[in-house]
């Protein structure tokens, strides 16, 4: 007995020692590597590629707070640097246009001294050491820029990460400090608020723009063919291949559809088991369009990796999303809600899915089905709303005081469109007045643009003066002195019942008139070229119109545009037809927020062309305001007389009968729809009149009718 217990004791205390070897052995090795770490972090020497940890690990407690310089941002604001491309690399269509995206935006900056976040040149999409796109060498020639830093405030995008046969998330040289913007990243190796997961995409994702949504009305009930379908690669050995390889045990050839296929690789025959041929048949019976477009859920499972382009194929379809991928840091993770558009499953409940999906009550089918629409075209219909979305994150991490609500990433139109410089207050803004429930204040400012001198008092500006201030909702009076003569005198001016301030053009350029000026204390903004003839009937029942949608723009004189398939170019067109698609802003009421939007959010170089030609600036603002809005503008009751006026004025504000003119705006439509990726003017055949406008009764009983008398 007592031979037992001492062998008892002996074999504890044998353990506990192995135990304390093993675990310390673990841990020493460990600890010098971290002091290793922090030393070249210190001194900026990165050593042999021994001493480096996977990139993925290295620097894995980097947040926001530790490894990103705020400083850099104070002067500046958020201003991105993109590296000059470096002779002999090579780079893939898809960096080039991520790269492209940030060089167009609002962020971009040429000096690197003014930079607040810096991208690299060399193409790090495709890190699989297998691929031809991949870069050698990555690791000595990002240490070699001289303004790497140990990758503090750099940004890396990557799209595909590790090889066969385990697809690891190292990318294959130490990125250091940076922030990573990558597609398939893991929960696990994900540094939260500090790292971005963007989506998989492939090379041939519109570089801009893109299409739209394919739900075009809301079926009630929403149900569609199928339940839930798929349909891509098995994977018979290797890591993603559990998941596809189970699929059969739900799909019942009815209303669940899985097909997979294990036809794909040099050697599959080789590889091949008892399943292939028959699922390689099946597979071949269906076509994928079909499934996608008539599926209420659409099953995203993990691939090689834990991304997939499914995904973003079933959001631009409508088809909910049904992932099935343990450990993915879903896109844009840190501003989407994706319990409203997607539904989460779990790989290890694979035959609950069926059951799960349709017990999802029709009410919230429709909803996560308008959810997939709204997310597709504000964040992921192109590569640039891919890349701005990424910047516009990390804009709001560094300028935290002017960081977007979750509501405005979350709902109509969006996070991109929604600059919180201009407020963090949700009911400053005209798209979210519907859903707050409130209405935009009932007085509006109106500015004159003025580009010919005041030499007479008969001249239209000053009738167009009178006229507007005795509005009972006009509060004040903006003219925009934009012509190179000096201001005219106060007594040149008519006395009004409201103020009226002159304000001297800031360079004397077309943009000017859009500027968010600080003296417009309204909501409502009514824009006026200087030899516009409205009566203040027009004017109060355009404003009325205006108070009932106020994300729009509300106006008199209307144009439209077409596709002509002879030139393969847009067209612009004046001619009176039976629809439109812009409303001038010569004669026009919109939300004082475009203003801000049009100066902040569209890129110098279209505000420059317009300056430059000092023509198209209305259309620019046409084109800003149906792509947020998705909506064509309102016009309202056109006197007969306008577009005549418009066109005998002889006053050199007057260019409509110059054949320049109208070919620069030819112009203008092309280059604008080439900046937007797409054509967001949107045709509308709908004219608001007032109530009894032109029927047989008593002029005496009608609330406008003075209109009926121009």
């Amino acid at each position: 007995m007592q031979a037992k217990k001492r062998y008892l004791i002996l074999f504890s205390a044998g353990a506990c020692l192995i135990l304390l070897l093993y675990f310390g052995g673990m841990q020493t090795p460990l600890s010098k590597s971290n002091n290793r770490r922090d030393d070249r972090s210190l001194d900026g020497h990165h050593g042999s590629p021994q001493d480096v940890i996977s990139g993925v690990y290295n620097g894995k407690r980097c947040r926001m707070d530790s490894c990103f310089d705020f400083s850099l941002c104070k002067t500046n604001g958020f201003k991105v640097y993109v590296y000059p491309q470096q002779k002999g690399e090579k780079m893939s269509e898809s960096y080039q246009n991520i790269l492209s995206s940030i060089e167009a935006s609002r962020f971009y900056t040429s000096d690197p001294g003014q930079a607040c976040l810096f991208v690299l040149s060399l193409d790090t999409l495709d890190r699989d050491i297998l691929s031809p796109q991949y870069v050698h060498n990555l690791r000595t020639k990002v240490q070699n820029l001289h303004l790497w830093n140990n990758g503090k405030n750099h940004l890396i995008f990557n799209l595909y990460s590790g090889t066969w046969p385990d697809y690891t998330e190292d990318l294959g040289f130490d990125f250091g400090q940076a922030m990573l913007a990558k597609a398939s990243i893991g929960t696990e190796n994900f540094r939260p608020n500090f790292d971005v997961s963007i989506p998989l995409f492939g090379k041939d994702h519109p570089s801009a723009g893109g299409e739209r949504g394919y739900l075009k009305y809301n079926s009630i009930p929403p149900y569609r063919k199928y339940v839930l379908v798929f349909k891509g690669k098995r994977y018979l050995t290797g890591i993603g291949s559990d998941t596809r390889n189970a699929l059969y045990h739900v799909h019942n050839s009815e209303d669940v559809v899985l097909l997979t296929t294990c036809k794909h690789g040099k050697d599959w025959q080789k590889h091949k088991d008892a399943r292939c041929d028959l699922d390689n048949a099946e597979y071949d019976k269906h076509d994928y369009r079909e499934m996608l477009h008539n599926s209420t859920f659409c099953l995203v499972p993990r691939g090689r990796r834990l991304g997939s382009f499914r995904f973003l194929e079933a959001l631009q379809a409508a088809c909910v999303p049904v992932i099935l991928s343990n450990g993915w840091e879903m896109p844009f993770s840190e501003i989407i809600h994706w319990n409203t558009a997607a539904v989460i499953g779990d790989e290890r409940l694979l035959l609950q899915i069926p059951s799960t999906v349709r017990s999802i009550h029709q009410d919230n089918i429709l909803s996560l089905r308008q959810q997939t629409q709204f997310l597709w075209e504000a964040y992921f219909s192109s590569v640039e709303r891919i890349v701005l979305t990424t910047l516009e994150i990390i804009h709001d991490r560094v300028l935290q005081q002017a960081a977007r609500s979750n509501l405005m990433w979350n709902s109509l139109p969006g996070g991109l469109y929604s600059l919180p410089q201009y407020s963090s207050y949700l009911g400053d803004f005209p798209f979210h007045y519907a859903k707050l429930g409130i209405k935009p204040r009932p007085k509006f400012t109106a500015i004159i643009h003025a580009v010919t001198p005041l030499v007479s008092q008969s001249q239209p500006i000053l009738k167009l003066l009178v006229a507007v201030a005795k509005s009972q909702h006009c509060v004040q009076v903006i003219i925009l002195w934009n012509c190179d003569k000096p201001l005219p005198a106060k007594h040149r001016w008519p006395a009004t019942a409201v103020p009226v301030l002159v304000i001297d053009g800031e360079s004397k350029v077309m943009s000017s008139r859009f500027l968010p000026y600080d003296t417009i204390p309204t909501d409502a903004v009514l824009s006026l070229d200087e030899d516009t003839v409205l009566s203040t009937t027009e004017v109060d029942f355009a404003f009325t119109v205006w108070q009932s949608f106020p994300e729009r723009i509300v106006g008199y004189p209307a144009r439209s545009h077409f596709w002509d398939s002879n030139k393969e170019r847009w067209g612009y067109t004046s001619k009176w037809t039976n629809d439109y698609s812009m409303v001038l802003t010569g004669a026009a009421i919109y939300h004082r927020y475009y203003h801000y939007l049009y100066t902040s959010y569209l890129p110098a170089s279209l505000r420059g062309l317009v300056d430059q030609l000092s023509n198209c600036e209305d259309i620019l603002m046409n084109f800003l305001v149906s792509a947020v809005t998705k909506l064509p503008p309102i016009k309202v009751t056109q006197k007969k007389q306008y577009k005549e006026t418009m066109m005998v004025q002889t006053s050199r504000a007057s260019r409509w009968a110059d054949p320049d003119h109208f070919a620069q705006r030819q112009s203008c439509m092309n280059k604008f729809a080439s900046w937007f990726g797409s054509m967001p003017l949107v045709h509308s055949n709908m004219r608001l009149d007032p109530v009894l406008f032109k029927d047989q009764v008593s002029i005496l009983r009608k609330k406008y009718k003075d209109i009926e008398r121009l």
